[in-house]
């Protein structure tokens, strides 16, 4: 059974990991995580009986086009568009930052300043899933 009607599966693709997110059509995020780039198909298929996904968001730059082919292999019947990277990885970094504030003797550093303690893929995804739906789609890969 669906949690969530609607919602979007989105991933930033890379070479050797990809983020992952499942984003409501009001922009929360549901799941988040980043995994091995060869696990992507797999794990769609495995969130697909939970979520009913709309479209699957994929950005546009590394590793866009074997992602893409394992998505439409893994889900063939979801709809899939790309959306613009530019500048993604700022924005994520500002919110991981923001849902994890730093603590102690770092409150003390600008936040712009610092890297956080893990990658922030998944958060890159949740950014191109809000693209998605403030602006909809890029032109088809």
């Amino acid at each position: 059974m669906s949690q969530s009607a609607g919602v979007i599966l989105a991933v930033d693709p890379g070479r050797d990991k990809c983020g992952l997110a499942v984003v409501d059509i009001h922009g929360r995020a549901l799941v988040q995580e980043v995994i091995p780039a060869a696990a992507l198909a797999a794990r769609a298929h495995e969130l697909a009986p939970d979520y009913d996904f709309s479209v699957i968001v994929v950005g546009d730059r590394t590793g866009a086009d074997e992602a893409l082919d394992a998505l439409e292999s893994a889900l063939p019947d979801v709809e899939t568009a790309a959306v613009d990277e530019h500048r993604s990885s700022e924005e994520a970094r500002r919110l991981y930052f923001r849902d994890h504030p730093p603590r102690g003797w770092r409150r003390l550093i600008p936040v712009g300043l610092q890297t956080p303690p893990r990658p922030c893929d998944d958060y890159v995804a949740v950014i191109l899933a809000r693209r998605y739906l403030r602006r909809g789609p890029e032109p088809a890969f």
